[in-house]
């Protein structure tokens, strides 16, 4: 990436060159002959030297100026997979998988059941399919199946939804969190789906909750940066049949409580003949990585615990973590997406605390004012507050996030899809409007992007897209308590 970055910045010096050479010489002529603005037409009109000058210099700049500027970035679709109704996994069916696992001790249990009971998940989420087995195994085979389960119900429905041949496939990413099997995800895709040989594949793993944000990111990247690349599909799951646990770390054991299946699947592409049909287009993104403080790296591992059982350990330290590098993240956001009256509120904010010795605390910049709506990563119930309070926001601007944990549980890095098919499913999303995704993952990293929305979402409930997960139960939402 060095090398493009270098050249853009020589070109973008380049044409600052050129403007400045042509405005001097442009405010010369009119200092030095005393002639008004007004009449330097006329002055290029007789002095045939500056003209040219002017006009290779307007021609240079305008030239480099189209040729460098970053070709436009659209999702053309998404799908989210929705497991079959046998997979549901209310309250009544946790108590019964774990007395029959017979793995945990009674206060292991107990403490599980607080969590589930505090998490703001709803009876309808979906469990892996080896807890539906007799001998409660966590193998490989059932990883791959959970895996390719909904991959496959995704990918194909995305396919069906674009008319798309996947031979048009020109990248193709793949990522899951914690699991990675071999051959890789995305050669199990390109196995299935016949995909050309030449295609750019990129398996992405270990970024936790936020690598379905940085996916979209990535596209984007490898889009603009390859001219003869039209085409990415983006396979955001994750298997966590692996990394249930079985031990009695209560550090550990809050992940059994909370990550649930789930899988999304989109089509980006930087082609301009495919805005029409495209339903967003990216505007903006933004990844900042904390990992060089221990406390951030350490919030959320995966270990095993002193008997050798594998889990993911979240530790307490996770929610204020998750705070403080939201805070340090939208300092660097805000200059990019907040409208002028935000930014000069905040400034003025930050001068009077430093006047005050720290006394007055910065104000924080209301986002709703650049965004119409926010998707939150939902990775549990004290994290979408957490947000809420660093962002000072409305439970009304954080109902998609709390809806989707409650029907949904935590998927992982594919549930900000699942909070825009919420906004899709209420008819809220109208074109011109803007969409802000905020997810976080282990390293720790925070993650952003930014959607422009190009066409409205349906406003019926018999107009609701037949793949979109809420269309058969998004009447009940949002719920009184969750």
């Amino acid at each position: 990436m060095k090398p493009s970055y270098s050249f853009t910045s020589s070109i973008q010096i380049l044409q600052v060159s050129f403007l400045t050479l042509l405005t001097i010489l442009l405010i010369s002529h009119t200092l030095l002959s005393n002639t008004p603005f007004t009449h330097i037409l006329h002055i290029l009109l007789q002095n045939l030297h500056l003209s040219l000058t002017c006009a290779c210099c307007t021609i240079i700049s305008l030239y480099f100026f189209i040729s460098s500027r970053p070709s436009p970035i659209f999702l053309v679709d998404f799908s989210c997979y929705k497991p079959d109704v046998d997979r549901k996994c209310p309250f009544e069916f946790c108590e019964y998988f774990l007395r029959r696992s017979a793995r945990f001790t009674n206060e292991s249990e107990d403490f599980m059941r607080g969590i589930y009971k505090k998490s703001g998940l709803g009876d309808e989420t979906y469990a892996p399919p080896f807890i539906f087995n007799s001998n409660v195994e966590a193998t490989l085979s059932y990883a791959v199946q959970e895996a390719e389960e909904g991959m496959f119900s995704s990918v194909d429905s995305v396919f069906n939804k674009t008319k798309l041949d996947p031979q048009q496939i020109d990248v193709l990413i793949v990522t899951s969190g914690t699991f990675t099997s071999v051959p890789s995800l995305s050669s199990i895709l390109v196995h299935r789906y016949n995909l050309r040989p030449d295609v750019k594949t990129f398996n992405l793993s270990g970024m936790g909750c936020s690598s379905g944000v940085m996916c979209v990111d990535l596209a984007a990247n490898v889009l603009r940066g390859c001219t003869k690349s039209k085409c990415a599909l983006v396979v955001i799951t994750e298997s966590i049949s692996l990394n249930w646990y079985f031990g009695d770390d209560r550090s550990m054991l809050v992940t059994n409580c909370i990550f649930r299946v789930g899988c999304a699947a989109a089509i980006i592409t930087n082609d301009p003949s495919q805005r029409r049909f495209s339903k967003m287009e990216l505007v903006n993104s933004l990844r900042t990585h904390h990992g060089a403080d221990d406390s951030a790296y350490k919030a959320a591992f995966q270990k095993e615990d002193e008997l050798g059982n594998l889990g993911i350990s979240l530790t307490k330290d996770l929610i204020r973590v998750a705070g403080t590098n939201l805070r340090d993240h939208i300092r660097l956001l805000a200059p990019r997406v907040l409208p002028l009256s935000q930014l000069v509120l905040y400034a003025y904010s930050v001068i009077q605390s430093v006047l005050s010795q720290g006394e007055l605390k910065p104000i924080v910049p209301d986002f709703t004012t650049a965004f119409d709506h926010i998707c939150i990563h939902t990775g549990g119930k004290a994290v979408i507050e957490q947000v809420s309070r660093v962002l000072k926001l409305s439970e009304e601007v954080t109902e998609p996030a709390r809806m989707s944990l409650h029907r949904f549980g935590n998927t992982s890095s594919s549930l900000v899809f699942y909070e825009l098919a919420y906004f899709e499913a209420k008819g809220r999303v109208k074109k011109g409007d803007k969409m802000w995704m905020l997810a976080f993952g282990t390293g720790f990293k925070v993650c952003s992007i930014v959607f422009k929305s190009l066409r409205d979402s349906p406003g019926k409930d018999d107009e609701i897209e037949m793949d979109n997960p809420w269309r058969n139960c998004i009447h009940r939402y949002p719920t009184k308590t969750w």
